[in-house]
C-alpha cells in the first residue's frame, strides 16, 4: 500500500476540520439557533478581532466506554478553545458547545479547558468563559466532578494572577455554577443565561415550592437580586461589546498598569456644570452619575453591577487616558446609606482594583449606615468591615472626593485618609462629622433645648451653630485629613493632577500568607 500524498493528507485534514466545526450538526445548530442562540464558534467570532482567532484540541475526543458512550460522536468533546486577540492584545477563551451532547463537561471537556486555564496563566494572558452547558456528563461520573474540580482550583490560583470573565449564554447549573462564581465578572444574556444550583423541578420535588426558570436563575435574578452577577445584556452581540469594552480598561496581567490611551479631552477642563449639580440642601437628592460623566474622558463610564445594591455605583472611567475605578455614593437610591449589600458590592470591586494596578477614585456622599433590625441581623458589621478591610489593603493611588455629606463610620469606611487615602479633596459644602446637624445637636444641647422657652426654636438654632462651627470641610481640613477644599468646577483638573502625582506610588506591608478578610 503506497503512502499517501501530502495532497492526500491536507485534504483529510480537511475533511476532519470539517467535521469537528459542524458541531453537533446541521438539526442541532438550526435548534441552537431557533433559541435564540449563537453557535460556540460564532460566539468566538464576536469576541475576538477578526481573523485573529485559533482553535486548539479541535480533535480531542472523550474516552467513556460506559452506557454506551463509545458510540457517542461528540467533536471536540463539545468546548471550543482556543486564543486569539481583543483590542489588539492576547486573550484566551473557551466556549462550550451545547449542540454537542449538551455541551456537558466531561474527563476531555475539563482537560481542555484546564489547559487553556493554564496557557493562559503562564502568558500573563485575561480567559473568558462562555458558559452553555447542561452540566455534568452523568456517564461518566466521578470524572466529571473531578474535571469541575480542577476547573476551580485553577479559577483560585489564577484569581488576582489574569482577569477571568465568564459569559453565560445558556444553562449553568449544579457544580458548573461555581467556575463563574470564582472569577471576576460575569456577564448574563436576558432571556437565554440560567444559573443555579438546584433547578425548578428539584425544588419542587424537595421543598414543594414552584418557580420558574428565569425567576430563580435568570440574567436579572442574578444581577437584580443575588449580585451573583455583573452585566445583563439584551442580546449575545450586545455583550459581547459590552465584555471587549470591559477589558480595554484592563491590565493583561497583575503585574501590568492598564492600558493607556490617547484622549482629546482636555485634562485641565473645568465645568460648570458641577457647581449645580449637586443642591448644598444635604437631603436633596441628585445622580452621582451625572456627577462621574462631568469628570470623566468624553463623559465615558462603564458601571459594573448596575442592577444591583443602586446605593452603591461601581464602574470604569479613564482620566487623562488613564484607567481608574470609580466608588461613589448614590444619594438617588436610600440617600446613598451603605447597607450589608453595598459594602459587599463595592469591597469586591475595590480588591479587583487593587489586584490589578487601577488606580481607585471614591467619590463620598453618604449620610451613614442603614439603620434597622433586619441589616444587624443581617451582619451588617461584618459585611461593612469588608470595605474597611479592602480599603485599608489596597496599595493602589486611592483619591477621595467628599462632595457632601460624609458622617460617622461611613465617613471612615469610604476611603477616609485614615484608610490610606492618598489624596482627600473635599466640595465647599461637604459636612464631615460623627453625625447629622440634627441628631448631634439633639445630644449635645438637649438640655438647652429642653430647658428653652421656645424648644423647637432654640433647636434649629442649635442645629445651625453646630452646622456653622463643625458640619463643614474646614475642621477636618485644619487637621490634615483634607488636603484641599476645592471649587466643584476643578474637580476634574484636581483629580488628574493627584493620579499623576500618585503614578509613581509604591507601598509595602507587612509579609503574610494572606489577610483574613471578614467574609
Amino acid at each position: 500500500m503506497p503512502f499517501p500524498s501530502i495532497e492526500e493528507l491536507i485534504a483529510q485534514l480537511g475533511t476532519r476540520e470539517r467535521a469537528a466545526r459542524a458541531g453537533g450538526g446541521p438539526e442541532r445548530v438550526q435548534k441552537q439557533h431557533e433559541a435564540g442562540k449563537l453557535t460556540a464558534r460564532e460566539r468566538m467570532a464576536r469576541l475576538f478581532d477578526p481573523d485573529t482567532f485559533t482553535e486548539l484540541d479541535m480533535f480531542v475526543e472523550h474516552r467513556c466506554t460506559s452506557f454506551e458512550m463509545e458510540k457517542t460522536v461528540a467533536p471536540g468533546d463539545g468546548v471550543v478553545t482556543g486564543f486569539g486577540r481583543v483590542n489588539g492584545r492576547p486573550v484566551y477563551a473557551f466556549a462550550q458547545d451545547f449542540t454537542v451532547i449538551g455541551g456537558s463537561l466531561g474527563e476531555m471537556h475539563a482537560a481542555k479547558i484546564c489547559k487553556l486555564q493554564d496557557l493562559a496563566m503562564k502568558m500573563g494572558a485575561p480567559l473568558v468563559g462562555i458558559n452553555d452547558s447542561g452540566g455534568a456528563r452523568i456517564q461518566e461520573g466521578v470524572d466529571s466532578l473531578s474535571g469541575y474540580g480542577e476547573i476551580f482550583f485553577r479559577n483560585t490560583l489564577a484569581s488576582g494572577v489574569i482577569p477571568q470573565i465568564s459569559v453565560l449564554v445558556g444553562p449553568s447549573a449544579g457544580g458548573a455554577v461555581y467556575s463563574p462564581a470564582l472569577t471576576d465578572f460575569v456577564f448574563m444574556a436576558r432571556g437565554i443565561a440560567k444559573m443555579f444550583i438546584t433547578g425548578p423541578d428539584v425544588i419542587k420535588a424537595a421543598i414543594g415550592e414552584e418557580i420558574s426558570a428565569e425567576a430563580l436563575g435568570g440574567a436579572m435574578a442574578h444581577n437584580q437580586l443575588s449580585g451573583n452577577a455583573h452585566f445583563a445584556c439584551d442580546t449575545e452581540d450586545e455583550l459581547f461589546e459590552t465584555l471587549r469594552h470591559l477589558l480595554s480598561f484592563l491590565p493583561q496581567n497583575n503585574l501590568e498598569d492598564p492600558p493607556r490611551v490617547p484622549t482629546a479631552d482636555d485634562p485641565h477642563r473645568t465645568s460648570e456644570a458641577l457647581l449645580h449639580l449637586v443642591p448644598t440642601v444635604p437631603s436633596k437628592p441628585y445622580d452621582m452619575r451625572d456627577l462621574i460623566g462631568q469628570v470623566a474622558d468624553r463623559g465615558e463610564f462603564l458601571e459594573v453591577h448596575h442592577h444591583f445594591a443602586q446605593n452603591i455605583v461601581v464602574g470604569f472611567a479613564r482620566l487623562n487616558g488613564r484607567s481608574v475605578g470609580i466608588v461613589a455614593n448614590q444619594p438617588r437610591i436610600m440617600a446613598g446609606c451603605l447597607d450589608i449589600n453595598a459594602s459587599d458590592k463595592a469591597a469586591r470591586f475595590v480588591r479587583f482594583c487593587d489586584a490589578f494596578n487601577v488606580p481607585l477614585v471614591t467619590l463620598v456622599d453618604v449620610p451613614g449606615y442603614l439603620p434597622g433590625s433586619a441589616q444587624e441581623h443581617g451582619g451588617v458589621i461584618r459585611h461593612g468591615a469588608k470595605l474597611l478591610f479592602a480599603y485599608s489593603e489596597a496599595t493602589v493611588p486611592k483619591i477621595t472626593i467628599i462632595v457632601r455629606k460624609s458622617y460617622g463610620g461611613a465617613y471612615l469606611a469610604m476611603c477616609s485618609r485614615h484608610l490610606g487615602a492618598d489624596v482627600v479633596f473635599a466640595w465647599p459644602q461637604a459636612e464631615i462629622a460623627v453625625m447629622g446637624p440634627e441628631g448631634a445637636a439633639n445630644i449635645i444641647f438637649r438640655r438647652e433645648i429642653r430647658d428653652a422657652a421656645d424648644p423647637e426654636a432654640r433647636r434649629r438654632e442649635m442645629i445651625d451653630e453646630y452646622r456653622r462651627n463643625f458640619s463643614n470641610p474646614y475642621q477636618a481640613a485644619k487637621r490634615g485629613y483634607v488636603d484641599a477644599v476645592i471649587n466643584p468646577g476643578d474637580t476634574r483638573r484636581m483629580l488628574v493632577a493627584a493620579l499623576d502625582m500618585t503614578a509613581t506610588k509604591r507601598e509595602q506591608r507587612p509579609r503574610k500568607k494572606h489577610g483574613n478578610i471578614p467574609l
